[in-house]
């Protein structure tokens, strides 16, 4: 008959079905029809330096890039990268054999995982996790074990102990996040150590996000677990200009890691986009080499903003986590008389004319996240201070 199918089974693959559109689709939908400041999606509202923007400019004009670049990406892109891997990091990367280009963060991970794990073999995740984490790891097959981090002296913390209990024989890989989004948490020295050892002790592969390396709030600054003792030959490092430079839509990835690590991050990732953003590396490769003064604006231009936003938030009565990286606050909504962060993020917009993000989206435990609500603070900070007052008066 006309209009029926062959197949009663539904058409999304099972491996999918429990993921429907992103809140952060569904929420910027209602911060334009509510015409209400997104605090939600963790995008800026200006662009980047203007001497970068124009390099994408000119390497349009001049016909770089406008054409399929190479699959690992543009050699001065992949250059850049190891040199700031090194000038930053002390870590040495071949360009040719250790590093790709991605189409952003999420395909490195989508990669990374759709290439390192098979059915069956679990992943070790910190809770809560960046929605693109669960989905990857279901289209690969493999099993997400989440391990939470609890709110703990005013920040949310990782028990060592349970996530050493979280590995078992059936353990592939561990999935790290740090700075970590959206809690704003950064690993300690000890802890990754910790996780360093763990993964050596039960050798393990770990992919890591490394997108807010540029947004830590401390003196110590990021440090790479691709840093410790047996990591550099385990660890898949992943990158991203799009947070650091403001540029969000270029979609400039990267994956730094051993030979045997970046191929097989490469196979999959050929048949993902095979390559994307030609004339944007060019870009991100001016980028990278910009002076230490302009990572060091960045990060207190955000710190600035954070406490715009920190101090606006508490004024309207809910306990804040102050992020030690990220451009992200956590908040307890229950000081206000609530307790779940859909509802609230649903009817805040209707009520102060402002949208978040409810961080239940991001764990597998909804009831351990139910209270907590996500703000993004990379707006203007006569945009933030507007939001800050809207709030105060709901």
């Amino acid at each position: 008959m006309t209009g029926m199918t062959s197949s009663a089974r539904p058409h999304l693959n099972r491996r999918l079905a429990e993921f429907g559109t992103t809140i952060f689709a569904e929420m910027s939908a209602l911060a334009v029809a509510t015409g209400s400041i997104n605090l939600g999606q963790g995008f800026p509202d200006t662009d980047g330096p203007e001497e970068i923007r124009e390099a994408a400019v000119r390497a349009l004009r001049d016909g770089r890039g406008n054409q399929y670049p190479p699959g690992p990406g543009v050699p001065e892109l992949r250059t850049a990268i190891a040199a700031h891997q090194l000038r930053r990091y002390g870590l040495s990367y071949d360009p040719d054999t250790e590093v790709l280009v991605t189409a952003g963060a999420t395909e490195a991970i989508a990669a990374a995982l759709l290439a390192l794990v098979e059915p069956g073999d679990e992943v070790v995740a910190l809770e809560p996790y960046y929605d693109s984490y669960a989905a990857s790891i279901a289209m690969a097959g493999g099993r997400r074990v989440p391990v939470t981090l609890r709110p703990h002296e005013g920040s949310f913390r990782l028990d060592l102990d349970e996530l050493r209990a979280a590995v078992t024989d059936r353990t592939r890989l561990l999935l790290v996040n740090t700075p970590h989004n959206p809690t704003g948490t950064v690993l300690t020295r000890a802890e990754l150590a910790a996780i360093a050892e763990l993964a050596v002790e039960r050798d393990l592969l770990v992919v890591t996000d490394e997108v807010y390396e540029h947004l830590v709030f401390d003196d110590a600054g990021h440090l790479p677990l691709a840093t410790f003792p047996g990591m550099r030959e385990r660890t898949v490092s992943i990158g991203s200009a799009g947070k650091t430079f403001s540029f969000t839509g270029w979609k400039v990835g990267w994956v730094t890691a051993a030979p045997e690590l970046v191929g097989a991050v490469r196979s999959a990732k050929q048949f993902l986009t095979y390559v994307a953003s030609g004339p944007f590396q060019y870009a991100v490769a001016e980028a990278l080499a910009l002076p230490d003064s302009y990572f060091e604006e960045f990060c207190r231009g955000m710190l600035a903003r954070r406490e715009i936003l920190a101090e606006g938030l508490t004024a309207a009565g809910f306990e804040v986590f102050r992020p030690a990286g990220t451009y992200f606050i956590t908040t307890d909504i229950r000081p206000l008389g609530e307790k779940d962060g859909f509802a609230f993020c649903r009817a805040l917009p209707e009520r102060a004319g402002v949208v978040a993000i409810p961080n239940a989206v991001f764990y597998d435990d909804r009831e351990a996240g139910a209270p907590f609500v996500r703000f993004a603070f990379c707006k203007r900070e006569e945009v933030l201070r507007e939001a800050a007052q809207r709030l105060r008066s709901m």
